[in-house]
């Protein structure tokens, strides 16, 4: 299997509801370090997974939307605990559509599976990883 791995980052303001996540109840920030790892078992005739620089875009798109908000005051998210996970799975919905729709090239049709890896700090992170469908 080929992957390959494209990163950036986003800071957001966030609470939680519920005593499990105590003092993550109040309003506080975080800064997450992005990866976002697209795998396929071939590469195209040209030996490429997809167009990188095209990877690096679409997740920029996908970052966007969270980048420097307070995700308690977006619609999308309203009631939601974006925790850590919940952000993945958000992230991976976003470039699995962009994936679908070509935006990453003409090989991305190869793309089988694609982890979305968010590292809250050096000793903490969280993934969701699932196929292409």
């Amino acid at each position: 299997m080929y992957s390959l791995t494209v990163c950036d980052h986003i800071m957001v303001a966030h609470s939680f509801r519920g005593a499990e996540f105590g003092p993550a109840q109040r309003l506080h920030g975080a800064t997450f370090a992005v990866e976002a790892e697209f795998r396929a078992p071939k590469l195209d005739h040209l030996h490429l997974l997809v167009d990188i620089g095209l990877a690096k875009v679409e997740l920029r798109k996908a970052l966007d939307g969270l980048d420097y908000r307070n995700l308690d005051g977006e619609p999308a998210f309203a009631g939601l605990n974006t925790t850590t996970g919940f952000l993945c799975a958000h992230i991976h919905g976003l470039l699995v559509a962009a994936l679908k729709a070509g935006k990453l090239g003409a090989q991305s049709g190869n793309v089988t599976s694609l982890k979305v890896l968010l590292r809250e700090s050096p000793n903490a992170w969280a993934a969701y990883e699932g196929d292409i469908a």
